[in-house]
Formats: structure tokens, C-alpha cells, sequence
């Protein structure tokens, strides 16, 4: 009975054994699929900005040689330069980071305050008011174009207008224009209120109890502890203004003050074959967004991680 009791022992063990490693094995399988997945997408995307960097490097007869070459033989920074030297490209990118910081900035402020109210104030109607605020989330920007552009055009006592908003063209044409519809979103008020509803209110009520008004509870703690997500919100604000090309498209008319976006497609128009050109300023075009990522991505990752998703 004992020599079967060990052999029954061992078989179990052998066949214990096989199946760790029938997993392992399994479970490499599927890693090294993954892992070839994540490879393949990431030279997918990440091909074509490595090619615009290697095209701006070159001049146009090596631009377009087949097979691409993706290290320059003779790199130069002569697009770079000349590329500067165009009429108000230096214009063009001051007006992009003019109304993109701005707009952040307004988003910031904005948001924080409506987040910090819907998030730790107690009036009548607050949760239905929050509804209605994620409500405007369902509704397409295009829709809201025509009104939005018939609003700036009649703002009384700009750009001409009288009292009444008739007789000039408003905030059309003008940074007012640009930024004012731009300074509050109610992603990043949601964005933020998600994230402040885990601040314990305990916390709160001690500063109140030790004669903190409602202001200094809000700036001097709560801001401070929401900074994982306000730098993601602040990430996803610049980017998206800053490559923002559709409502600068409708409201600027003049050439002062178009954006980089919209500069770039002028040069396109204007300099048709001068692709070296604006491959240089394609990757211009790219730095400030990239610089900002790096710069805050940690806080921007435990920001994502955070908020919303509990």
C-alpha cells in the first residue's frame, strides 16, 4: 500500500509538474503576442513623426527617394532657418501660445471653482444642475457653431457694435473671440469634481471650524491636493487648443491673427511644392505640445489614473 501510495504521489507531482508548465509556456505565448501587437502599433504610429523629422533634415530630392531613408546622409538646419525667415511665422506661433495658455489658464480657474462647488457645496438642485452640465458634453460642437459665431458677432459696444450689438462684427476677428467660449469646459469641470469628491471632508471641516472661509478652504487646500489632475486637465486643454484649427478657421479673418494651424495651411497654399519647408514647420508645430507632455507626464499619468475611474 505504501509503494502505491508514492507512486500515486509521484504521478500527481509529474502531472502537477506538465501543467505549470502547459502555463507558462501559455502564458509566454500569449506576451510575446501582446508584446508583438504594442511593437507593431507603436512603429505605426510613431513612424510617420520620425519620418517628418528625417524629411525636415533633408532637402526635397532626398525627401522623396524610394526607399525612404530615415537617417540623412547630410543633415542641415537650413529648413529650420528658412522656415523663420517666411512673413509672420513668428506671429503665427505667439497667437498659438497667446490663446492656448490663456484658454488653459481660464479652464483651470474656471472649472476648479464649478468642480469645487458641484463637489463639496450643498445647495438645492445641485445634482440635476450637474446633469445638465455633462448634458452639454452629448452635444456636438457643430452644433453649437452657428450660435455660438451669431453671439460674438452682436457683443454690444465691441468692434463697433452700439448698445443693441448691431452696426460692426463684435468679437469676431479678435482674441476676445477666440478665447472667451473656450474659457470653460464641462469635461474638465467633471474631470475635476471626480477627482475632489475623494478629498475627505473632514479635512474641509477642520479649516472651517478653525475660521477658514470657503475661498481659502478652496485655494489653500483643495487646489493644492487636486494637482495630479489639474495638470491633466491643463495637458489636454493646451493640446487640444494648440493644434486647434476649426473655430480660428471661422472667427479669424485678418492675417495678425492667425494661429500656427493656420499659418501652416496658408503656407500650403501659398508654397505648394515647398515640402522641406514645412516639414520643418510641421515638427515646430509639434515641440510645445511634446515639451508639455514630458514635462508633466507623471502628474499627468496619476492624474488618468485617478480621477473618474472609481
Amino acid at each position: 500500500m505504501e509503494v502505491l501510495a508514492r507512486e500515486q504521489h509521484r504521478q500527481w507531482a509529474e502531472q502537477d509538474a506538465a501543467l505549470r508548465r502547459r502555463q507558462r509556456l501559455l502564458g509566454l505565448a500569449w506576451k510575446t503576442i501582446i508584446y508583438a501587437l504594442l511593437l507593431g502599433g507603436s512603429v505605426v504610429f510613431v513612424a510617420p513623426f520620425v519620418w517628418m523629422v528625417t524629411a525636415s533634415l533633408q532637402d526635397v530630392g532626398d525627401m522623396f527617394r524610394w526607399p525612404p531613408r530615415w537617417v540623412p546622409r547630410s543633415p542641415s538646419f537650413t529648413n529650420y532657418i528658412e522656415f523663420f525667415e517666411q512673413e509672420r511665422i513668428g506671429r503665427y506661433f505667439f497667437n498659438s501660445a497667446f490663446v492656448a495658455i490663456t484658454v488653459t489658464a481660464l479652464q483651470l480657474i474656471v472649472g476648479s471653482l464649478a468642480a469645487y462647488t458641484f463637489a463639496k457645496r450643498r445647495f438645492p438642485g445641485r445634482d440635476a444642475l450637474f446633469v445638465l452640465v455633462l448634458g452639454t458634453l452629448m452635444i456636438p460642437g457643430q452644433v453649437t457653431l452657428i450660435p455660438n459665431y451669431v453671439i460674438l458677432k452682436h457683443i454690444p459696444l465691441f468692434g463697433g457694435n452700439d448698445l443693441f450689438g448691431n452696426g460692426g462684427h463684435g468679437w469676431l476677428d479678435s482674441y476676445w473671440g477666440l478665447i472667451a467660449p473656450q474659457g470653460a469646459s464641462a469635461f474638465g469641470i467633471f474631470l475635476l469634481r471626480q477627482y475632489m469628491k475623494n478629498i475627505p471632508n473632514e479635512l474641509l471641516d477642520a479649516a472651517r471650524v478653525d475660521g477658514a472661509n470657503e475661498f481659502r478652504i478652496y485655494w489653500q487646500i483643495v487646489m493644492p491636493l487636486c494637482r495630479p489632475a489639474l495638470a491633466a486637465l491643463a495637458i489636454f486643454t493646451f493640446t487640444y487648443h494648440w493644434d486647434d484649427f476649426y473655430w480660428p478657421l471661422v472667427i479669424v479673418s485678418s492675417e495678425e491673427l492667425r494661429t500656427l494651424p493656420l499659418g501652416l495651411a496658408l503656407f500650403v497654399v501659398r508654397n505648394r511644392t515647398v515640402w522641406d519647408l514645412l516639414m520643418a514647420g510641421s515638427v515646430i508645430a509639434t515641440l510645445p505640445v511634446l515639451i508639455v507632455f514630458l514635462l508633466f507626464q507623471r502628474h499627468f499619468i496619476r492624474g488618468i489614473a485617478i480621477t473618474g475611474m472609481k
